[in-house]
C-alpha cells in the first residue's frame, strides 16, 4: 500500500488554509535557505540569498531557460513583456517604456500626479463618510489604482468590468499547479490572456492616425527614441504588464496597509497626529505585509551555487520575498510592525534589474490613500479578523475588508 507523504512546507504555504498567516511557515522554511523540492524545483527563503540571486546574471526571467516550464508558462503564446525577458532585450524595452514613465526623461511625472491622485482619493472618501460599514477593497482600494492606471495608459475606465475578469483569470495562473488545480483554471487563464491582448491591440489600432495623446499607449505608439520604436506586439505586451501590475499590487498594498493599521491602533493614532510619517509607514508595510509574497519562478541560466547548494542549469527557482522580509538574520525583531525602523531595505518591490517598474507610483498612491483614510474615517474597526483572502499566494491580500465606523 502506498503511503501518502506529508505536504512540504511550500505546499502548506500555497494551500489556501495558510493564506491569513503564512509567516510561521516562512520561519519554518528559512531553516534551509535553499531547499530542493521533490519535483526538482528549488525554494529560496532567506534575505541575503534572495537578494544575491536577484542581482545574479545567471538567474533568468525567460521561460525558455526552464527545462520544464509547465503548462501555465508553456501556453503563454504571445511574446512576453520585459519582465519575462533577460538582457539585452529586457533592457531595451524597459528603457523605452521608462522614457514616458519616469526618470531620467520624465523625472517629475509621478510627483506631478499628486493633485490628481488626491482628488480621486477625496472623491472616493466622500462616498464613505457617514456609512456604518464599508468594504475597503470594493469601495476604495480597488477603484483608486484602477482609475489611475486607466488614465495613465489611455484605457477607458468604463471598460473595467471587461478587463477585470480577464485579469483575475490571469492572476490565477501565477501559482497554477497542474497536479492539484483544475484544468478549467488553465483554460480560462489562457483564454483571458488572449482576450486582454486582443482588447489592447484594438485600443492601439484606434490610436493610429490620430495626433499623439498624453496617454502612455499613444506615446509608445509614436515614440522614436534612441532605441528605435516598439513593434505593435511589444507595445501590447508592455501595456498588458502595466495594466495588470499597475493596479493588482497597489490594491493589496493599500488593503494590507489598512488592515495593519487597524491591528495597530497606536500607529494609526500617531499617523493622524503626524501625517509626515506616512513615508516610513508605507516602507514598513512593504516589508511587513508586502503586496507580492512570492516570485513563483525564475530559471537557472547556468549552474549556480547559493548558500552552498548547486542549482543545475534549467532548474526552476521560487523566491519567497515575504519570507526574506521577515528574516531575523537581516532585520531586527522582524515580526514587529515598526514604522520607525531604520535601514529598511525590504524586498517589497523585488530588487535588481526587475525592480518594480511602477514602484514610485505605488508608493505615492498608498501614501495618499492611507493618509486620507486615517484623517476621515471615524473610529474604524474590523468586522472580521482575519478577513477573507484572495486565492493567490503570490499576490496576497484580502478579497474583502469590511470595516465599521462611527
Amino acid at each position: 500500500m502506498k503511503v501518502a507523504q506529508a505536504p512540504s512546507t511550500l505546499q502548506r504555504i500555497l494551500d489556501y488554509s495558510s493564506r491569513a498567516d503564512p509567516y510561521p511557515l516562512y520561519a519554518e522554511l528559512r531553516r534551509r535557505p535553499v531547499a530542493r523540492q521533490e519535483d526538482g524545483d528549488y525554494v529560496v527563503s532567506t534575505y541575503r540569498e534572495i537578494s544575491a540571486l536577484l542581482h545574479d546574471p545567471h538567474l533568468s526571467s525567460d521561460a525558455h531557460s526552464l527545462e520544464n516550464p509547465g503548462p501555465a508558462l508553456a501556453e503563454r503564446g504571445d511574446p512576453p513583456a520585459f519582465i519575462g525577458l533577460d538582457p539585452p532585450r529586457h533592457d531595451r524595452l524597459r528603457r523605452m517604456a521608462m522614457r514616458h514613465f519616469g526618470p531620467p526623461h520624465s523625472p517629475t511625472l509621478v510627483d506631478d500626479m499628486r493633485p490628481d491622485l488626491t482628488a480621486v482619493v477625496t472623491d472616493l472618501i466622500e462616498n464613505l463618510v457617514g456609512r456604518d460599514q464599508i468594504d475597503i477593497v470594493d469601495d476604495f482600494a480597488y477603484p483608486f489604482p484602477v482609475t489611475v492606471i486607466c488614465h495613465l495608459l489611455g484605457v477607458p475606465r468604463e471598460d473595467e468590468p471587461r478587463f477585470h475578469r480577464w485579469v483575475e483569470a490571469i492572476v490565477a495562473l501565477l501559482d497554477f499547479d497542474p497536479a492539484t488545480d483544475p484544468q478549467e483554471r488553465l483554460r480560462e487563464g489562457t483564454q483571458a490572456r488572449k482576450d486582454l491582448r486582443h482588447y489592447l491591440a484594438e485600443l492601439l489600432r484606434s490610436r493610429r492616425g490620430r495626433p499623439p495623446g498624453d496617454d502612455l499607449l499613444s506615446r509608445l505608439a509614436s515614440d522614436e527614441g534612441p532605441d528605435g520604436r516598439m513593434t505593435d506586439e511589444e507595445i501590447v505586451s508592455t501595456a498588458n504588464l502595466l495594466l495588470i501590475a499597475g493596479h493588482e499590487t497597489t490594491v493589496n498594498l493599500i488593503t494590507n496597509g489598512v488592515l495593519t493599521l487597524l491591528r495597530h491602533p497606536e500607529v494609526l493614532e500617531r499617523l493622524r497626529r503626524e501625517p509626515e510619517m506616512i513615508i516610513r509607514t508605507v516602507e514598513e508595510l512593504l516589508r511587513y505585509e508586502p503586496p507580492v509574497h512570492i516570485i513563483p519562478w525564475r530559471a537557472a541560466y547556468s549552474d549556480l551555487t547559493i548558500a552552498g547548494v548547486t542549482i543545475p542549469k534549467g532548474s526552476r527557482i521560487t523566491l519567497m520575498l515575504a519570507s526574506g522580509n521577515r528574516d531575523p538574520a537581516y532585520f531586527r525583531d522582524p515580526d514587529r510592525f515598526d514604522p520607525d525602523r531604520r535601514d529598511n531595505r525590504h524586498l517589497g518591490f523585488g530588487s535588481g534589474i526587475h525592480l518594480c517598474f511602477g514602484a514610485p507610483l505605488a508608493r505615492l498612491e498608498t501614501q495618499i490613500a492611507l493618509n486620507g483614510l486615517v484623517r476621515h474615517l471615524e473610529n474604524p474597526r474590523l468586522v472580521a479578523d482575519p478577513p477573507p483572502y484572495r486565492q493567490s499566494a503570490v499576490l496576497r491580500g484580502p478579497r474583502h475588508l469590511l470595516v465599521r465606523q462611527g
